[in-house]
């Protein structure tokens, strides 16, 4: 049996198709619809459509999973500027989850042009041609992403799209998000379709700015973030601010001093939700990261977040 057959195709309301996990016990893309996901949760907050007339723009996939982020991305980019030269470096654990999307042919839904691209790239881990070099990286993404960062890659869009913080807490620790920053651009954006306020508190800790995206199929807002206006290279990092739901119009620039997060917002940030996974060494099981937030959960002064949560539900 072949580990392809471990992943049965579930519709989803937009007609396009994702994956169960049985590892993490969760699907791979909400039941809303897996492709609406893609382009409004991750494309459209780290403005390709905006970003496409530039010559060249770097993307970094973090969880490339059924390669669904990547091909909204490219679609959006090539359909405004198709001489545009990307470069894409996606992080995957399990190299099976792309091929099997191919496998089942999740992507004729989609009419989608650049199968074969997605194709080469699920089972060949690259793809070079004349306006796009990619690049999958299997294993480990604490160990891959310091890969990225020591060849230079810094991204013009990042996409955080791992399994929720309780089912896969290190890939949303400090430590771990402290790597992305550095592999974000000094104009670059990371989007994430978690609102969580440990993620957040970890965003602002890297020394990014915040600010909420759009719910999409769902009550909850997604996140996007930036590294402060005007900082330069050996500034990024230092502290993070906080800014509200990501402008509706594409032609708006993400700007920290415009778009404060809602009061609720802001006050989530300080209970004991917003308490940080930690992972110092990266390299600590999921299991252990998991026991260490919840140790100093119990031990905290903040608020309870259950009182936050009646004040404000």
């Amino acid at each position: 049996m072949s580990e392809l057959d471990n992943f049965t195709p579930e519709l989803t309301a937009d007609g396009s198709f994702t994956f169960f996990s049985q590892e993490f016990g969760e699907s791979f893309h909400s039941h809303y619809g897996a492709r609406q996901e893609s382009f409004l949760k991750f494309v459209e907050p780290t403005q390709l459509a905006l970003k496409a007339n530039q010559p060249k723009l770097r993307i970094l996939d973090i969880c490339y999973g059924l390669g669904y982020n990547t091909a909204a991305a490219l679609e959006t980019i090539w359909s405004v500027n198709p001489d545009c030269d990307v470069e894409v470096i996606g992080l995957e654990l399990n190299a099976s989850v792309p091929q099997a999307a191919i496998a089942h042919h999740l992507f004729d839904t989609w009419k989608y042009k650049y199968t074969t691209i997605l194709t080469q790239l699920a089972y060949e881990q690259q793809v070079q041609t004349n306006h796009l070099r990619s690049e999958l990286l299997i294993g480990d993404a604490r160990t891959t992403i310091r890969q990225v960062y020591h060849s230079g890659f810094r991204a013009d869009a990042i996409f955080l799209d791992p399994f929720s913080p309780p089912q896969c807490p290190h890939l949303w620790t400090i430590e771990f998000i402290q790597q992305l920053a550095l592999c974000l651009h000094k104009d670059g954006l990371l989007a994430t379709y978690s609102c969580a306020a440990a993620v957040r508190t970890a965003l602002l800790t890297a020394g990014l700015e915040i600010g909420s995206t759009p719910p999409v199929g769902r009550r909850t807002p997604g996140t996007v973030a930036a590294h402060p206006r005007g900082v330069g290279d050996r500034e990024m990092g230092r502290r993070g601010e906080v800014f509200q739901q990501f402008p509706p119009s594409p032609t708006l620039l993400l700007s920290p001093s415009s778009y404060p997060l809602s009061q609720s917002e802001q006050e989530h940030l300080l209970t004991r939700a917003a308490i940080p996974y930690r992972d110092p060494e990266l390299k600590d099981l999921p299991d252990f990261i998991l026991r260490r937030r919840q140790q100093e959960q119990q031990a905290s002064s903040l608020e309870p977040t259950s009182r936050w949560r009646k004040r404000w539900y």
